[in-house]
């Protein structure tokens, strides 16, 4: 489950966003609360919540950005309109907002569930709500909410991530990153956080002990070589850049990239594949990790086959002889946290939250830089405070 936070806004313009999906069919109006008489006359236009929330803004002239939007999504379908309906109410309670006036509206225009929470930040006697810490409370809620113990959840995380078959640091790290972790060498061990908190540590001794043990199946090897072989003339692997989706068309820069190729292994064979590559520029080169074998292992691209011959459509579109159109290949709800193929549920890779986690294959929508001679970017890297992912 991901809940997430817009930036404020000094107008309501989430409410026309929301109500414009509505009469474009990709929205249901769930839930208005609190809007006082409002709520008893018929016929209401999208301008009469907004009047109503800019009147109750208008108490306090101190708070500029009065706009209060959130969204919760669930994995697919996992989740109702109704049962999000009850989590979002039940969430902004948690958050203080529950006397507050609020619409909820259900999208359904995406392949995960999810629904908007538009309401204003300032209280009837004119003080704004508590935002202190918002987006780590914001998971701290939706956590409670859905029984998820913060501190358990990643141990075991991190007992499944030293279970597979890696045979670098980086391809240990990609493991906890693509299930929404951040992580920092500090000294002799990683430190692990998520939800803007760190939730606990590795040994570095222990990762190294488990990629000494790393061993490398040439028939395994052989064989995913047959499968991407195979299902690349079925399934387009031209890579497509995966960005955030903004309100109202805005264009937001490539976060990832993905493909056609690459859902249907990661939906239907339990095959993830991470591109690698520099913000804004093609991808030049890959990790898969394989979710299905019996020895589940992180493999590095180029054993199986070059990146120029995995992402090129020449096969392919020999084989359709038709144009082809763009695929619904992966959505994030303004990622929200962003699923591609679910977040957060490894078996197909959680992301920030899950609900019963058993692990991996969602593609990590964030570009993992990787190459070959860690050394050389190495630097780079802890330069920018980050962690040393760049190699596969």
């Amino acid at each position: 489950m991901i809940v997430k936070i817009f930036d404020p806004s000094a107008t309501f313009k989430g409410v026309s966003y929301n109500t414009n999906k509505i009469e474009n069919e990709k929205g249901e109006l769930m839930k208005v609360e609190n809007f006082g008489a409002l709520q008893g006359l018929e016929n209401l236009r999208p301008q009469d919540y907004i009047n109503y929330l800019e009147a109750r803004s208008a108490t306090s002239a101190r708070i500029k950005y009065p706009q209060f939007h959130a969204v919760i999504s669930c994995r697919g379908k996992t989740h109702s309109k109704e049962q999000l309906t009850g989590l979002a109410t039940d969430w902004l309670k948690g958050m203080g907002y529950e006397k507050q006036p609020y619409l909820l509206v259900f999208h359904k225009d995406t392949s995960n569930n999810h629904i908007h929470i538009v309401s204003t930040r300032i209280g009837e006697n004119g003080k704004k709500i508590n935002d202190s810490y918002e987006k780590i409370r914001a998971y701290q809620v939706l956590n409670q909410l859905m029984g998820l113990n913060e501190k358990k959840q990643i141990e075991k995380d991190i007992a499944k991530a030293l279970s597979y078959n890696f045979s670098t640091r980086a391809q240990f790290m990609m493991l906890l990153e693509c299930q929404g972790y951040s992580m920092q060498l500090n000294g002799d061990n990683y430190k692990i956080s998520k939800y803007g908190v760190q939730q606990g540590t590795v040994d570095l001794a222990i990762v190294d002990g488990r990629r000494k043990t790393y061993n490398k199946d040439t028939s395994r090897l052989a064989q995913l070589r047959a499968i991407i072989e195979k299902y690349r003339k079925t399934h387009n692997p031209a890579v497509v850049p995966v960005s955030k989706p903004l309100p109202k068309g805005m264009i937001a820069k490539p976060t990832g990239y993905t493909s056609e190729l690459a859902v249907h292994l990661a939906e239907k064979l339990g095959l993830q594949i991470l591109f690698h590559g520099q913000s804004g520029m093609p991808p030049y080169g890959y990790t898969v990790i394989d979710h299905s074998h019996k020895q589940q292992s992180v493999y590095k691209g180029g054993e199986i086959m070059p990146i120029e011959k995995l992402i090129d459509p020449s096969e392919f579109l020999s084989n359709t002889a038709q144009e082809i159109k763009p695929s619904a290949i992966a959505e994030t709800d303004q990622n929200i946290g962003g699923y591609i193929l679910g977040q957060s549920d490894l078996t197909s890779c959680p992301a920030n939250e899950s609900e019963t986690m058993t692990f991996l294959p969602e593609i990590n929508l964030e570009l993992a830089d990787d190459i070959d001679d860690e050394a050389i970017l190495g630097r780079n890297r802890q330069r920018k405070r980050k962690a040393r992912t760049n190699t596969r």
